[in-house]
Formats: structure tokens, C-alpha cells, sequence
């Protein structure tokens, strides 16, 4: 199928699914970094993380994100946010699957990423990395740029949005890079937090 074709098909299924945001980045963005990115990350994103150290075939990394809304968020910690987070992760791998099943019959094989990359918490204490990380996709997939607290901030919805992520074998034409950083580092985020635990110097938080 022509490659334009493909996108196009695949935004209308996006959008019948009400799916908020939809970026495509190649997966060689991981593997040389452009030099337009608004942020210099104090190490790159390790090899071991990158697409094709996880799923060797892929040739286009697809990021869809459904936000979280704003009058829930701000009850939070409550039990209307408890029921969102798991509303919106539930959907997020329902989607991320049915868009893999939708790219796999159109003949380019694909595989849809759980929106939490990790076994559970008692690995995470253990050693607190996910296999792959979806908002540095968001990044990479120009959906928006970093935030002093290390959340990806995008202009529909700020840093109220979750994200998770297809692999495919199909070669789709990619969004261009955000390269305004969107973070006026007016530090709200820091002042909020409980545990003081971001900082409020230098130009980035380490990934």
C-alpha cells in the first residue's frame, strides 16, 4: 500500500477511536539524534532502549496519547482519578492493539507496547527502569518537548496526557520535530511538588 495512503487510513482510524494525539518518528531518531531537539539531555537514551534493540524489524516508532482530564486531575489524590488513570491506561492498550491487528492485516508487521513497560512495582523498586520509555517517543515523534519536571508538556493538553507506542515495519512519513521548548520554566511544578523532588537549576533533568 502507497505509504501516504497507509497514514491517511491510519489517522481515520485514530480518529474514529478518539484518540487524542498520533505522532510517527523513524526508528533511526534513537539511534542519531537530531540536532534540532530544544533539549540536551545529559545522556542519550541507552542502545539497550532503543526500538530496534526490542523489536529489531521496526522501521517507524507510532505514539498515540489520550489525555487526562483537567476537572478529574484536580481531585487528585482521590478515587475520580484512581478510576481515570485506570480508564485511560485500559484504553490506551486496547487501541495500541487493535492499531497493531489493523497494520498486521494491511500486510506491515507490528507489535503495540503495554503504556507501563515494566513487570510490576516490586521490579521497579528493584531497579526503577521501564524497557522503553513512551514519552521520550512523544518527544521524538514531535509531539511536544520536556518540562523541568520531566514530564512531556504538548500544546493540546500540557502534561495532562498518557502515552504508549506501535513498532511497525512499515515506512510512514514522520511528524516533524517540536523544536520550541513549550517549558517557560516558571517552576510551579517544583513549587507543587510534596517532596521537593524537582530541581530548580540547570537547563534539563536528567531522562
Amino acid at each position: 500500500m502507497d505509504s501516504q495512503l497507509l497514514k491517511r487510513e491510519f489517522l481515520r482510524k485514530c480518529e474514529e477511536f478518539g484518540i487524542g494525539l498520533v505522532g510517527f518518528a523513524p526508528a533511526d531518531r534513537w539511534e542519531n539524534p537530531p540536532r534540532e531537539l530544544p533539549h540536551k539531555l545529559s545522556k542519550w537514551i541507552p542502545k539497550e532502549f532503543h526500538p530496534r534493540s526490542i523489536y529489531p524489524e521496526v522501521t517507524t516508532v507510532i505514539v498515540i496519547g489520550f489525555p487526562i482530564q483537567l476537572p478529574i486531575l484536580e481531585t487528585a489524590p482521590s478515587i475520580y482519578y484512581h478510576e481515570l488513570y485506570k480508564t485511560v491506561n485500559s484504553l490506551l492498550d486496547l487501541r495500541a492493539y487493535e492499531l497493531s491487528v489493523f497494520l498486521n492485516d494491511k500486510g506491515y508487521p507490528s507489535i503495540y507496547l503495554p503504556r507501563d513497560g515494566y513487570a510490576g512495582i516490586d521490579v521497579l523498586l528493584e531497579k526503577p527502569f521501564a524497557f522503553f520509555s513512551h514519552k521520550h517517543a512523544a518527544y521524538l515523534a514531535g509531539l511536544g518537548s520536556f518540562g523541568q519536571n520531566n514530564l512531556i508538556l504538548t500544546r493540546e493538553y500540557g502534561p495532562r496526557i498518557r502515552f504508549t507506542s506501535i513498532f511497525t515495519r512499515a515506512s510512514i512519513e514522520p511528524n516533524p520535530l517540536r523544536i520550541e521548548d513549550l517549558c517557560t520554566r516558571c517552576l510551579r511544578c517544583a513549587k507543587s511538588c510534596p517532596v521537593g523532588a524537582i530541581r530548580t537549576e540547570g537547563e534539563f533533568p536528567p531522562p
